[in-house]
């Protein structure tokens, strides 16, 4: 019996670790799909990378900000490279022990899909988009968000 329960155990920490680690690498129509037919009330977009200083230095906020709304989908848009996954991602992702949904846009010409991000966008990051899909109302922020600035940014489009 003690073998059965043991082989559960770890069999559901595998599990677990596998979900934990599962950072999918997408081209830019897989997330177009997610912004206009998220099922969510509310969806914060974040644009990022390791590599960015001010990027990683707001990542806390989007888990801070889930974790305050039920009705919200945060999705953490990485632009490493797709061969870094494995190696630099799913590294960083698990020590900072991100909550937050996390994916890797491999996609090459970002002038391709950035106006339809949101034509302002130049394409610097950290920027992030934030959509109320009850309303239909978009905000976008090509910008670091300081201390409590996503929140403020998160209610005023929340009516």
């Amino acid at each position: 019996m003690k073998n059965v329960i043991l082989l559960f155990l770890v069999i559901i920490g595998i599990s677990c670790t596998q979900k934990k680690n599962k950072i999918s690498i997408i081209k830019f129509p897989e997330l177009e799909e997610t912004i206009l037919n998220s099922q969510s009330e509310y969806l914060v977009v974040n644009f990022w990378a390791t590599w960015c200083a001010p990027c990683v230095k707001e990542l806390p906020q989007f888990d801070l900000l889930l974790t305050k709304n039920k009705n919200l989908k945060v999705v953490l848009v990485s632009f490493d490279f797709a061969e870094q996954l494995e190696k630099k991602v799913i590294p960083f992702v698990e020590k900072r022990q991100i909550k937050s949904e996390v994916v890797l846009l491999d996609e090459t010409d970002y002038n391709a899909f950035i106006d339809k991000i949101d034509p302002s966008w130049s394409g610097a990051i950290p920027a992030t988009l934030i959509v109320n899909n009850r309303t239909g109302k978009r905000v976008f922020y090509e910008k670091e968000f300081k201390v409590g600035e996503l929140e403020a940014a998160f209610n005023t489009i929340m009516n």
